[in-house]
């Protein structure tokens, strides 16, 4: 009988020669996805370049997490941030090289996955047929795979290595300050790891398709308000200080990254172009920043009145 549902497929049980054997319409086994005669294949393709990026913003978020709360919470009073950013950086690194390995095929940094074709793929569960509209046969399996359950397990790493390393570094190096601050980068990380889980729980689909312009909306916004809280208005104010300078580039590798996902690099002659506008916006905030001033504009608007 015909498989109902979007994600309903029949298992291969056999194959001899040009025969197959075929099982009743149901869930398809981990790692496998229905083709277009709804028949279960196993997954034997290889990522293409937009779920590399795609994988490499989900783990960038948590390094970029810790790094702001690593910042945040150590402020100037202690000398010890930069080797905590280091850490986080071999944490994050360490946990995407040990998921890679342990993914199929394990041992390799080569995954093997199954393409997405549409938003749908990522939801199965919200399409499980109800043929009598009594029973509801369950289809629900990672049609993406394993672009969905990877980052669940990279998180997993992650959180298991910064339990491991962090307390013992922090311990140790954070000795300027209080005992109730020098943990806090690590309770905002117990925080926010369970936040991450959820999103990608929710919206891994919605986020797979919308990253690369959330990437480029967050660089600008976050920049802005970086450069005016630290009330950088030229180019001299920007070199008084190296950190400014590095939170500036850091910035600028995300543009690109942002417009490198969107334009896939699919056309190098048309698409490389487009990476000479990542300084753009930091260079007019620069030259407009002393126009916008505001106790500039209030003292002109006293003057006018």
């Amino acid at each position: 009988p015909a498989c109902l549902g979007l994600s309903c497929g029949g298992p291969v049980l056999s194959v001899n020669g040009s025969v197959e054997t075929y099982g009743d319409c149901g869930v398809c086994p981990r790692g496998q996805r229905t083709d277009d005669n709804k028949i279960c294949r196993e997954c034997m393709g290889s990522p293409d370049r937009y779920d590399w990026l795609y994988l490499g913003f989900m783990a960038m978020l948590p390094l970029v997490l810790h790094w702001f709360f690593i910042e945040w919470y150590s402020g100037k009073k202690s000398s010890s941030a930069l080797l905590q950013h280091v850490t986080a950086l071999f944490e994050c690194s360490i946990a995407a090289i040990v998921t890679l390995l342990v993914s199929d095929p394990v041992g390799s940094l080569h995954i093997r996955s199954c393409k997405v074709k549409k938003l749908s793929d990522w939801y199965t569960m919200l399409y499980n047929p109800s043929p009598d509209y009594i029973t509801t046969v369950h289809c629900t399996h990672e049609a993406v795979y394993p672009l969905y359950t990877i980052v669940f397990i990279y998180y997993a790493f992650c959180l298991v290595l910064m339990m491991l390393l962090r307390p013992l570094l922090v311990k140790k190096i954070a000795c300027g300050l209080g005992k109730s601050d020098r943990f806090k980068s690590i309770y905002a990380a117990l925080y926010f790891f369970p936040v991450l889980t959820v999103l990608q729980a929710v919206g891994g689909g919605l986020l797979y398709y919308a990253f690369p312009y959330i990437i480029l909306v967050l660089s600008l916004v976050t920049l802005a308000v970086y450069m005016s809280a630290s009330e950088v208005e030229s180019f001299k104010d920007l070199l008084v200080r190296k950190k400014r300078l590095v939170v500036l580039f850091s910035h600028w590798l995300l543009h690109a990254y942002g417009i490198i996902s969107i334009s896939k690099l699919d056309k190098l002659e048309q698409d490389l172009p487009l990476l000479a506008l990542v300084p753009a916006p930091a260079l007019f905030y620069l030259l407009t920043a002393k126009y916008t001033e505001p106790s500039r504009i209030l003292s002109e608007g006293g003057n006018g009145h």
